[in-house]
């Protein structure tokens, strides 16, 4: 799934992800970057709202699994299960959101679970950034079952 096709992808089936005007920058096995702008993310002190920082992390966090997940043409359903947001500097303009494979040992065993159990959890974490800075962090557990 490239980044065009996630992109089209999440606005059409998550239709926040339209809303808040999230575009998909790169998107592979390996990463995927979001980036969303400040306007239809603003809080009432003109700095990103916290619920628009957490969402766009769980949304890279999310694509993350689902592009690996249609990469190795495994049919299944993907859904968070919780989730911890740590917000680190109040962002003033546009943000990015970045997932990415630190060590594949998580998910070699993930998809070792999912075909024989039918369902597995992977931990995600997602940064979110403004300029190169990462001003918050996600950690986050998907729940993934074969449909």
């Amino acid at each position: 799934m490239d980044a065009l096709a996630l992109q089209q992808y999440l606005h059409e089936h998550i239709p926040l992800s339209r809303a808040m005007q999230v575009s998909v920058l790169a998107a592979s096995v390996e990463e995927v970057l979001l980036a969303a702008p400040l306007a239809p993310n603003i809080n009432h002190r003109e700095t990103v709202f916290g619920g628009s920082a957490s969402a766009v992390c769980i949304l890279a966090a999310w694509s993350l699994v689902q592009v690996r997940l249609r990469a190795s043409e495994t049919a299944a359903r993907l859904v968070i299960q919780r989730n911890l947001m740590e917000y680190l500097l109040p962002v003033h303009g546009d943000f990015t959101a970045r997932a990415r494979v630190e060590d594949e040992a998580p998910w070699r065993h993930f998809h070792k679970v999912l075909e024989r159990r039918g369902k597995a959890r992977i931990a995600v974490a997602a940064t979110q950034e403004r300029e190169g800075v990462i001003a918050g962090r996600l950690a986050g557990t998907f729940v993934a079952a074969i449909r």
